[in-house]
Parts: structure tokens; sequence; C-alpha cells
């Protein structure tokens, strides 16, 4: 076996060792995640929260048991696999093993790796970023046109991962067009990619046009609720503390482009990352959103800076020291980005993490916890105490859990040890998955902390109970009542029917 592939191994298994060690026992999994994991049991060519591939995933996972090890193993093995193109697109610039090594180590050691600890569709996209480079890489240094059918392939299965593969092509299209825009012109594999990429997402796009297209709701929403929030600052001064370790590596990268004559044809990846970047400053992306731009600025970088390295007076000194750096600047925060702290360390080192800005949430407030990880709380107090008021109500009778939100409604149905719950939501893709096959008789209801019982709801039930509440102060459902709706008194299945067509309505 080759050096180079026993180091890539090392890395590969460095980096899968990494994703399980970064997260504390003392959390449970994200409210996102619960949605995703659900999606298995609602298999359909679309939904409203995302495409469907992370719901093939979810099958998987399901088949596979379900465990806290397998949700977390696929996020993990696409960020290993992100390595591993990084490396191959190394390669393919004829960098050697140092600048193969020193990228798979500015890989590891940074914002990809925060991605890849959550079963979200994140981690793919990044992959998928990191693929359609790859190929049009290939297509340029040996002007094999099957690879753009693999580009076509990959970009039409990101597309089914998560939307955001759009705002790649808006980049790449005009940086190529203006470099190498003949290539792909007159080259007929183009027309065939482009048929690929048609044929491949044309069950979601039916999927989107049956259900009234969700897809911009979901935008128009978040903008509302979320990127109203985002400033255009934070989101620029974010791209460069993502990869604070490997800055220099971007940076090389920038040089090299403008500079180093082997990368000249490989220009229009510069542009697009410029013009990607112009367009979420924009819109007021998230941050996150542009992360999948970085692993294939990071294979060039580590390729220029090999090349700069192999005529310097002290590059035996200087070559292990880059590897320093990344590590050195990674650390700092380390603690402040991943879930390796439980709650109370965190409230103890609280002005570490106010400094990295963590703290803040949607809402543009500080909390006491990240958002993400006060989001990893409570879920199975809630789960263990809808469980209890359903297993009190009679067998026969029929009962529905109905939540605020599809955090809830996926963790109750992902812990509940009684089979026969089947929690839904108003909230994203719960609004299809009402159990309404037969006529039910009692609710239990579980409300944010500030909401209450509708007046139409309660002239629906002859008893109306507060059983319970989320008592964990440190999550953020922290004061989420759990409420009993007892002996319906009209039918409760043409109420839910016409709520579900009105939300529907108000919603497309």
């Amino acid at each position: 076996m080759k050096v180079s592939t026993i180091v890539l191994i090392g890395f590969v298994l460095l980096k899968f060792a990494l994703q399980y060690i970064v997260i504390s026992p003392d959390y449970e999994l994200h409210r996102d995640e619960y949605l995703h994991l659900d999606q298995a049991n609602h298999l359909a060519a679309g939904y409203f929260s995302v495409p469907p591939f992370t719901s093939w995933i979810a099958l998987l996972i399901k088949l596979l048991g379900n465990t806290f090890f397998w949700i977390k193993f696929f996020p993990a093995l696409f960020g290993a696999l992100t390595l591993i193109v990084v490396w191959q697109i190394v390669k393919e610039l004829n960098g050697q093993l140092y600048a193969k090594s020193l990228a798979a180590f500015a890989i590891i050691f940074s914002m990809i790796t925060r991605l890849n600890i959550l079963f979200q569709p994140n981690s793919f996209d990044v992959l998928s970023w990191t693929l359609v480079y790859w190929c049009l890489i290939r297509f340029y240094k040996t002007n094999n046109a099957k690879q753009l059918l693999w580009m076509a392939f990959f970009f039409a299965i990101g597309m089914l991962n998560k939307y955001n593969l759009i705002f790649l092509a808006a980049g790449l299209l005009p940086a190529v067009l203006l470099t190498n825009g003949k290539n792909l012109i007159s080259n007929r594999f183009t027309y065939l990619a482009l048929l690929i990429i048609l044929v491949i997402l044309t069950p979601n796009i039916i999927w989107q046009y049956n259900n009234h297209f969700p897809v911009f709701h979901h935008m128009h929403e978040l903008a509302a609720t979320q990127l109203v929030n985002v400033k255009r600052s934070d989101f620029v001064i974010k791209q460069f503390l993502f990869f604070l370790g490997s800055l220099f590596i971007i940076i090389a990268a920038w040089i090299g482009f403008l500079k180093y004559p082997p990368f000249k044809k490989f220009r229009f990846i510069f542009y697009s990352y410029l013009i990607i970047l112009a367009i979420y400053t924009y819109f007021k992306a998230k941050d996150y959103y542009a992360v999948g731009l970085y692993p294939v600025l990071i294979a060039f970088g580590s390729v220029y800076l090999e090349y700069v390295l192999s005529t310097a007076r002290f590059r035996k000194l200087i070559r292990p020291i880059l590897f320093v750096i990344i590590l050195g600047l990674f650390l700092p925060p380390f603690y402040a980005v991943f879930p390796i702290l439980n709650p109370e360390q965190i409230k103890q080192h609280s002005g570490r993490f106010k400094k990295y800005g963590v703290l803040k949430w949607e809402d543009g407030k500080d909390h006491q916890l990240p958002q993400d990880f006060a989001d990893m709380l409570g879920w199975k107090e809630l789960a263990y105490k809808v469980d209890s008021i359903y297993n009190s109500i009679p067998k026969e009778q029929n009962t529905i859990v109905i939540c605020e939100n599809y955090g809830e409604a996926g963790a109750i149905n992902y812990y509940s040890i009684n089979k026969n719950i089947h929690a839904v939501s108003f909230n994203a893709d719960y609004i299809n998955w009402f159990p309404l096959d037969h006529e039910i008789n009692n609710i239990i209801a579980v409300k944010e902390d500030g909401s209450t019982i509708s007046d139409s709801d309660k002239k629906n039930f002859g008893t109306i109970i507060e059983v319970s509440m989320i008592e964990n102060k440190n999550a953020r459902e922290y004061g989420t009542k759990i409420i009993l709706l007892k002996d319906a008194t009209s039918s409760i299945n043409t109420f839910l029917l016409n709520k579900i067509s009105k939300y529907k309505n108000e919603n497309q």
C-alpha cells in the first residue's frame, strides 16, 4: 500500500473519531434531526422543508436500527468523503503528499467538522459543491467530456438534497462563460448534462408544482423570520472565522489563481467564489450557506503553498509550522463551537461563548446557551411525559398528539415507547401526516410557553387539563406545556381537516 493511501486512511479515521468525540453525552439529538428521521416514515418526491435526499438517508438509518451511532455516521461519512474529494483535487493539480496532507488537515479542523455533527442536509451540501468543482477541474484538465455528465449527476443529486446549489449555478455559469465558455457551449455533452439534470429533478419539480411550490413560501418565511436578523457584515466576518486556522491557505489560493500559471485555466473557480459571496451577502444569507465554496479553495491553496515552499530557504521549518497554525487557531473557539461542554459548564464560561457570538439566536438576542445546543435538550423528557399521559387514556379511545413545531413532533415519534403514537403538527411536513383514518376522541396538545388553547378548540372538548410541562431550564423548549383535551363533543376529524385546509391555503 502506498504511503499516500495510508496517510489518507489515517486522516479519514481521525475525521470519523473526531465527529463522535466532540458531542457530550449530556445532549440529545437536534430538533432538525427528528424531522429528517421521521421523513423515512413518509417517503415522497418532495417535502415542505427540504428536498427528498435526506429522507433516503433517513430510511437507511431506520433500516440500520435508528441508533445514535448511525444518525451521526452519515454526516460524518459525507464529511470524510469531502476530505477524500479534496485529496483527489490536490492530486489532479499535481500536488504531492505535503499538499494533500495540509488540505486534509485544514478540512478536519474547520467549520466543516461542526456541520458534520448533525444529521441535516448541510453535510451532503458541502460534499456536492466539492464534487461539482472536482468534475469541472477534471474536465478542463483532461478535456474528457464525460466529466460534464458526472458533474450534472452530482449537481442534480445535490439539488435533491438542498436547493442551495442553485447559488452554485448562479456563480459558476457567468464565471465559466467569461473564462472558458467556448469549451462548454460547443460541446454536445453540455446539453446532455443539462438533460440529465432535468430528468433527475423532474419528480421533485412535479411535486413542487402539485403542492404549489412550497419552496418559495419556505424561502419567504425564512427571510421574514430569520434572515431579517442577519447583518451583511456578520455574514462576511463569519466567512473568515469559519476557516480561521486555514485562512492563510485560502488567501494562498486567491494569489495562486492570479499569479500561478498552472491555475490560469481554473480561474473561473475564483470568479465563481466572488460572485456567489456577493449574491449571498446581498440577500443576507445564513453564514454557513457558503461553506461549500471553501474545500476547493483549500485544495488549490495547499498546492500553491507546496509550490512556494519547495524553493523556500527555511522550508523544513515552515512546512510543519503550517499544521501547528491550523490547529492552534482551531482550538481556542473549540469549546464554544462544539457541544463538548455540558450546559452548566457553558454557563460558567459564558464570557468565552459570548465573545465568539454563539449565544445569539435567530431572534437576534443573546441567550444562556448556543441555540443549536439548547435545541438538543428536553426532548426525552417531552416524549416520556407524553407517553405517560397517552398510556393513562383507555385504549379503545383514539388519541392524537398535536405539537406546535416539528421538533416536538419528531422527538415524540423517535423516543416514544408507545408505537401507537403518531405525533403531528401544523408546522413543516407534519401538516400532511395527520392520522385521520379513525374518529378522534382526545388530543394531547404540546404548546410552547406563552401559547394557549384557542376558543374553537375549547368548544370541541368536554374536559381540558394542563397536565405537565418541560422543566429542563436549559432546553429551548423550557416551559412547553402538555395539555390533555378529553371527551370530544363534535367531530374532531372534520375540525382538523378544515384547519389543515385553511393552513395550506394561507401558506401557498
